[in-house]
């Protein structure tokens, strides 16, 4: 197996030197900073102390001072840890539960058996199996040890499987109407999308949706080493096109125009490249 952007102040000079000249002499008659800094501390502590004085925590304000910003340090890094793993390695499989309403509009009763493939696809399973007369399944490419309770449900009741994407899926031709990739074939060579892609059509009845990233977008985000082992390969739309052409996929025009006018009126804008393709007849 395989082991989430691209998200000085101006000083006035004088025309002679007497300006400078004055500014230097008041420079060196003023107080040093370190006596105000210090009394503004102290005074600022003084402040605390007053303000839970009826608390009882007078005598330790810079206690409760220092716990109260920690726990404010410590909120913001768990957000900024979240936002860094859904924007490195899942964004676009967050752009896909944004994309949902839009797709039920552009694919209509396709959205009737859904495949997701990509990396956290519990949650977009979870997603997709919210909407009304909509079945789903899911493919993770890589290992769930740190999956919640959820997720590990679902791969026991056989709703999400583990499997690596470069093999043979284990479904029979046309399974489902629609199959949803994201964040999985950016990590894949050409030498083994040559397997994949053509797998994934086989499995789908009425078409693929790929969500990729953009390169130039991310491409200091994915330049990295990614928890999956190796390192994504951003390519541009015209190198997936020419790709698509050489494998016989065809790119599904109803459905790209359909997509796009649900996506004008929702006034919804993707962060990722997305192409709708036919499956195979």
């Amino acid at each position: 197996m395989m082991s989430r952007r691209p998200i000085n102040p101006s000083r006035r000079v004088t025309d002679n030197g007497a300006s400078s000249l004055e500014g230097s002499i008041r420079s060196k008659t003023r107080s040093p900073p370190y006596l105000t800094i210090g009394l503004i501390i102290v005074v600022s502590f003084l402040l605390i102390g007053y303000f839970y004085r009826d608390t009882g925590l007078y005598l330790n304000p810079c206690l409760t001072l220092i716990e109260g910003l920690s726990s404010v340090v410590g909120t913001f890094a768990s957000i900024k840890g979240a936002i860094s793993r859904v924007e490195g390695d899942f964004l676009c499989t967050v752009e896909v539960q944004k994309a949902i309403s839009v797709l039920n509009k552009a694919y209509g009763d396709s959205m009737h058996k859904v495949l997701h493939v990509g990396p956290d696809t519990c949650s977009v399973v979870a997603k997709l199996l919210e909407e009304e007369d909509t079945e789903a399944w899911g493919i993770e490419p890589y290992d769930i040890e740190d999956a919640g309770h959820f997720c590990k449900k679902l791969v026991h009741k056989g709703i999400v499987r583990v499997a690596d994407i470069k093999f043979p899926l284990p479904y029979r031709a046309k399974s489902f109407s629609l199959v949803i990739i994201s964040d999985a074939l950016d990590y894949l060579s050409p030498k083994y999308l040559n397997r994949t892609l053509p797998e994934l059509a086989r499995v789908s009845s009425d078409g693929l949706v790929i969500f990729t990233g953009y390169p130039r977008h991310h491409k200091v985000k994915f330049a990295e080493k990614s928890r999956f082992g190796g390192l994504a390969k951003l390519r541009s739309s015209t190198w997936w096109v020419r790709y698509f052409v050489q494998t016989s996929l065809e790119e599904n025009e109803i459905a790209i125009k359909k997509f796009e006018q649900a996506a004008s009126k929702k006034s919804y804008v993707p962060s990722c490249q997305i192409f709708h393709l036919k499956s195979y007849r």
